[in-house]
């Protein structure tokens, strides 16, 4: 199973970045995705996370401004950031909870991505 986080780079406040992460390999089905942030310095944090049901939940910080998504049959889910402010600069990473075979049982396992840097220029 591979986590493959994009979307980062360099914006301007008040700007828009789009992140993507897409799970690939062999596994049964998503339970959980989260998109975690940490900036140096700073524990890592929830951002935003989106259940296999759809319910999505956020960090104060981000809520009005950030929105996770996912597409019906598809493997990647997205973090649209809008309204960016320099306090958003971090790296990104997401983290999958899925449901995999070990053996001959199903269980669930986590898994993340690399991070992705997400720089906001005052």
């Amino acid at each position: 199973v591979q986590l493959q986080a994009s979307g980062g780079g360099l914006v301007q406040t008040g700007g828009s970045l789009r992140l993507s992460c897409a799970v690939s390999g062999r596994f049964f089905s998503i339970s959980f995705v989260g998109w975690y942030r940490q900036a140096p310095g700073k524990q890592r944090e929830l951002v935003a996370s989106i259940t296999r049901g759809g319910i999505t939940s956020y960090a104060d910080s981000v809520k009005g401004r950030f929105t996770i998504s996912r597409e019906q049959g598809s493997n990647t889910v997205y973090l649209q950031m809008n309204s960016l402010k320099p306090e958003d600069s971090s790296v990104y990473y997401c983290h999958a909870n899925l449901l995999v075979l070990e053996s001959t049982t199903p269980v669930e396992s986590d898994y993340w991505g690399q991070g992705t840097q997400v720089t906001v220029s005052s």
